[in-house]
């Protein structure tokens, strides 16, 4: 078990955890706070404040004004400022490290070796290609001077939820930040303390009050005010269908855009040349990585049926040797999941499937006599209309289905209405292109699953969301918008 480094444990230790505009903590209006939870033994780690339209109001204008200086400043101007706030992150990435582990409850090996790193490549990678995108693009038309201007929108909010808080924040914000706009941020009010910590840094990076804000609340009591606060110009959420439906009808009503990532229910489709060995390892690490907390990875698993028996001796095998404990324990390969309403959710899941006709194939230890959120991984097997098969459950656990032919595994692939990440594994890369064009999702991946890169498009379809995705140069252009200018000639 590592020693929580002596800023980690200074900053946790504040209580109540305040918002955060104008440059500096802000206590809001409202007496009420919320605890937030260590989800490896279930003890308090701290309390925050919670506001609600007040507090989203005093942000909105934080933000409204920092517009204006933020805004003009020159691209390069933006860039070395967002690089020096990268910088800070890398001298501080242990103890943002260790205040993410203990926050989501996730193993200090994954925050050290894939959250914190990533999101500083982030940082550095929207703030170069911010100075390299041409603002005005010519037009070539006959008898006219004209062009395509582009200009940030001004304020835009952000929603976000429990599972990857530090990686999440960033992917939303920084092109946003590196195109000029200014920034009010809800976090989940279940694992807030990353950002928190962002914000400090990002003063201290020397980029303006104001610029970067944040307000803690639930969402009806955040937010909503947030989405329909009149000086908001764009908005972002990530999170549940249900609350992303709800966020996209309300700006539809203040006809502003909205960019929505939602869950999935990722396929695996695996033909019976695969490379068993590199899916079985990818596949388990899939459904372990954050506990399974994550939208894109595989939970339904399509084997072919001439190696389902090998496939699941071999996955079963793996998965049982998964090292399970503590964040902060170096060993730890899968922590706890991050609340303990979380964990009731999945396991809940797991007897629906079974009332539903599935059969187990590993069963999920409990750890009845655990303080903390743990559930090991387990899988099931069965009919593709059982609930395990079609909703997304959000822990360490897949659902395996046989397949004899090709057209058969598109078919239901593609029988529920997600659509944010698949993988195709085959040695045969003709067939694994064909497929994986006609299978329904943002995200294809081929002989591999989980596959990020900067200047890699990421987004999803239909249930699972729409908005230009995150991570490439489309994701800058949505926080740029487009204005025609045009001069006849005489």
């Amino acid at each position: 078990m590592i020693t929580l480094h002596e800023k980690a444990a200074q900053f946790i230790a504040q209580t109540p955890h305040l918002h955060w505009w104008n440059g500096k903590p802000q206590a809001g209006t409202t007496s009420q706070t919320s605890e937030v939870f260590n989800p490896a033994d279930g003890s308090r780690l701290t309390q925050v404040a919670l506001g609600g339209a007040k507090e989203v109001d005093e942000a909105v204008q934080s933000a409204h004004r920092a517009f204006g200086e933020w805004s003009k400043l020159s691209p390069q101007e933006r860039s070395t400022l967002m690089h020096r706030f990268a910088d800070l992150m890398e001298e501080e990435k242990e103890i943002l490290a260790q205040i993410e582990s203990l926050d989501v409850g996730k193993a200090i090996t994954a925050t050290r070796g894939f959250d914190i790193p990533f999101g500083v490549e982030c940082i550095r990678y929207f703030a170069n290609l911010s100075v390299q995108t041409p603002r005005d693009t010519p037009l070539s038309i006959a008898n006219m001077e004209a062009r395509i201007h582009r200009s940030p929108y001004g304020v835009c909010g952000f929603i976000f939820p429990w599972n990857f808080p530090y990686n999440l924040l960033l992917w939303g914000i920084i092109p946003a930040l590196a195109a000029g706009n200014t920034v009010v941020v809800k976090p989940s009010e279940v694992t807030p303390l990353s950002t928190l910590y962002v914000a400090q840094l990002a003063i201290r990076a020397g980029i303006p009050a104001g610029v970067f804000n944040v307000v803690l609340g639930d969402g009806p009591s955040v937010g909503v005010p947030l989405t329909e606060h009149p000086l908001v110009k764009r908005m972002s959420f990530t999170g549940s269908g249900r609350a992303g439906a709800d966020v996209a009808r309300r700006c539809g009503q203040r006809i502003i855009p909205c960019k929505l990532e939602l869950g999935g229910k990722g396929a695996a489709v695996l033909f019976e040349d695969t490379d068993l060995e590199k899916a079985v390892t990818q596949l388990a690490g899939a459904i372990t990585f954050n506990t399974g907390q994550v939208c894109c990875t595989a939970t339904r698993w399509f084997v072919h049926e001439k190696i389902y028996e090998e496939f699941s001796r071999r996955i079963v095998e793996v998965l049982q040797k998964v090292k399970i404990g503590s964040s902060l324990d170096e060993a730890t390969e899968m922590g706890p999941l991050a609340s303990a309403a979380h964990k009731e959710r999945v396991l809940g899941y797991l007897d629906q499937g079974i009332q539903q006709g599935a059969k187990v194939v590993l069963d999920a230890d409990r750890k009845k006599g655990s303080a903390g959120y743990f559930v090991s991984p387990f899988l099931l097997e069965g009919s593709d209309e059982n609930i395990c098969f079609r909703e997304e459950i959000f822990g360490p656990t897949a659902f395996m289905v046989r397949f004899k032919e090709e057209n058969e595994a598109i078919t239901r692939v593609n029988s529920i209405p997600y659509g944010l990440a698949n993988s195709v594994w085959s040695q045969d890369l003709v067939r694994a292109n064909r497929v994986a064009e006609q299978l329904a999702a943002g995200n294809n991946w081929i002989n591999a699953h989980n596959v990020f890169a900067y200047g890699l498009p990421y987004g999803g379809i239909h249930q699972s969301g729409f908005g230009g995705g995150v991570n490439s140069p489309e994701t800058l252009n949505d926080y740029l918008l487009p204005k025609t200018i045009a001069r006849p000639l005489d």
